[in-house]
């Protein structure tokens, strides 16, 4: 399947089937897939802590308990604990000679120390920065987005989710204090269908990407729709005309209590 169709098709799967174990291989394609993902300065601070539900303890799977969204937590086989641990920062000069040594950095003769007497010093000045919330969950981001389509490509679902318990998960996992939350995401066979309701409402192009500056839309061609269109990425807009049955479906299906919301 090409990536387009990939993220053509790719929905956040909020319903997924509680008596379906997820394999542990597939687990792990998804966190191989993140780990190679592009990352500043080659740090790789984004971590994960698995949840499988069936093996967990007590305690674990009561500390990755959400109060929003709470039963796709609660029927999920798997929740993946994406978290960025800060440490990773401290290790940058050798991350930066890994680099080097591999060819990805730098270029002539006098390029390790320019390495050693420039580059090295520069980022030791800026842990700190370096450290708060910023260029990291963007890259961290990046990883998750690999895992995701991962886990599409192997027929399975997901759903990333908020929380603003971070730093008691945090703790309830024995986490390190380094550590910072960054997002639950929730895995399984998917109970509803690939749809899964239709395309999502997104704003329109021009609003959110200009051309050599901020208010000049940047201009969208048709035919390039069109195409996207033919080949998966784009499918039918939300709501589908049977989509409330659908959900009335999984409601009953699945036992989840009051309004499906929380």
């Amino acid at each position: 399947m090409e990536l387009r169709q990939v993220i053509g098709n790719r929905r956040s799967m909020r319903f997924l089937l509680p008596h379906r174990p997820v394999e542990p291989e597939k687990i792990q394609r998804m966190l191989e897939a993140a780990r190679i993902a592009s990352h500043w300065g080659n740090v790789q601070s984004l971590r994960a802590v698995v949840v499988f539900r069936d093996s967990c303890s007590d305690e674990v799977r009561e500390a990755v308990t959400a109060p929003i969204a709470g039963f796709q937590i609660k029927l999920a086989p798997v929740v993946i604990v994406w978290y960025l641990d800060t440490a990773a920062v401290d290790d940058q000069p050798d991350r930066l000679r890994e680099l080097l040594d591999a060819g990805a950095l730098g270029f002539g003769e006098n390029k390790k120390e320019a390495l050693e007497k420039q580059l090295i010093p520069i980022f030791e000045n800026i842990v700190d920065i370096s450290k708060a919330p910023g260029l990291g969950e963007v890259d961290c981001g990046q990883g998750i987005a690999q895992a995701t389509l991962m886990a599409f490509e192997q027929g399975l679902g997901t759903c990333c989710l908020g929380t603003p318990h971070g730093e008691v998960i945090r703790q309830n996992l024995k986490m390190p204090e380094t550590a910072r939350v960054l997002l639950l995401q929730t895995v399984g066979y998917p109970a509803e269908s690939a749809e899964a309701g239709g395309q999502r409402p997104r704003r329109p192009f021009e609003e959110l990407f200009s051309m050599n500056g901020y208010g000049n839309a940047f201009p969208r061609k048709q035919e390039v729709v069109e195409e996207l269109t033919r080949d998966g990425m784009f499918q039918t807009p939300a709501p589908l005309p049977w989509r409330e049955e659908e959900l009335e479906y999984l409601r009953v299906a699945l036992d989840i209590k009051g309004t499906g919301l929380l």
